[in-house]
């Protein structure tokens, strides 16, 4: 959910072994990903998009340019 001002008021916690940790961290270094939760948003992003949902995310400086659904 996405409050007043785009700010995120849900938490989404998941468990992930020290293998996907580190996957996760090196496509984030390699693509200069702002944060892991940026990382996160953007690969759930380019899934769904890969699904037909909406387009892939642009890269941006802060970690809060990389949402999953775009406000209208």
């Amino acid at each position: 959910m996405t409050g007043e001002r785009g700010k995120r008021l849900d938490r989404l916690q998941i468990m992930v072994t020290e293998e996907e940790l580190r996957a996760l961290d090196d496509w984030r270094f390699e693509k200069r990903m702002p944060s892991r939760a940026a990382a996160i948003r953007e690969l759930l992003r380019r899934g769904l998009a890969a699904e037909g949902y909406f387009t892939q995310a642009e890269n941006g400086d802060t970690s809060g340019s990389f949402g999953v659904i775009d406000p209208d």
